[in-house]
């Protein structure tokens, strides 16, 4: 019987460089699940009132109504600003998009909370390239959703197209440094960080599961459409989540 066709409507920050080449590598060997790319604009992360603004409901309801007419199994918001905005603004924004498309819809924070769920860990070690202020809000908003930070390590960036910059050297380092704190959870919050493909070699060394943003949104888009995420095969134990 012939699988039908899943695409994956992925609402892309318009910065990244990122996400979209390394969820056509995560689907590589399964050609029947694509992923289409719809922008809006992002290109700093902070708590100031401009970079706030960036993630309002409009551009996003813009952005997955484009996304819609490519018949998507589903539609996520592939940034991670709920991190440091709250839940609220994703179950929000969500909601929206759903109402508007009558698609099902899903966040990589969402999904990050999900996966953290799923896991039932005592805290997790939180990796990103944000500065204090914005990594300060992350943690409270994840300890208020149930899951404490046990450590955390940030780079202290604001420029959105910098992130991508961050060598896969350096995000293994501080992914390394967290799991020596005691985390067996790990979550690289940013979907402008290359920290997908340290997946499999780090879990099996460091006895971690890696949850990072780019790999939980596609984790999180293919649930929110009703199939089996565990179809990707070599990117970590993620994937093997129900």
């Amino acid at each position: 019987m012939t699988i039908p066709t899943l695409r994956l409507g992925m609402i892309t920050p318009s910065s990244n460089t990122v996400l979209e080449p390394m969820t056509a590598a995560m689907l590589a060997d399964t050609p029947d699940i694509t992923a289409h790319a719809a922008r809006i604009r992002v290109t700093q992360i902070s708590m100031g009132s401009g970079s706030v603004g960036q993630f309002d409901t409009a551009p996003m309801l813009e952005a997955a109504r484009l996304l819609a007419e490519t018949k998507a199994g589903s539609i996520c918001w592939n940034g991670t600003s709920a991190g440091w905005l709250g839940p609220e603004q994703d179950r929000v924004m969500v909601e929206a998009i759903e109402n508007e498309t009558g698609l099902a819809a899903t966040t990589a924070v969402q999904a990050t909370l999900q996966a953290l769920e799923l896991l039932d860990t005592d805290g997790f070690g939180l990796v990103t390239p944000y500065i204090e202020d914005v990594q300060a809000r992350v943690r409270k908003n994840f300890a208020d959703a149930g899951h404490p930070c046990r450590s955390d390590r940030r780079l202290d960036i604001t420029e959105n197209f910098a992130f991508a910059e961050v060598t896969e050297a350096t995000i293994e380092r501080m992914i390394r440094e967290v799991a020596a704190d005691g985390a067996t959870a790990v979550v690289v919050l940013c979907t402008n960080l290359r920290g997908a493909r340290l997946a499999p070699a780090l879990e099996t060394e460091l006895g971690i599961t890696l949850l990072d943003s780019v790999s939980v949104a596609l984790w999180g888009a293919i649930r929110a459409a009703g199939r089996d995420p565990s179809v990707i095969r070599g990117w970590g134990r993620l994937f093997d989540l129900p």
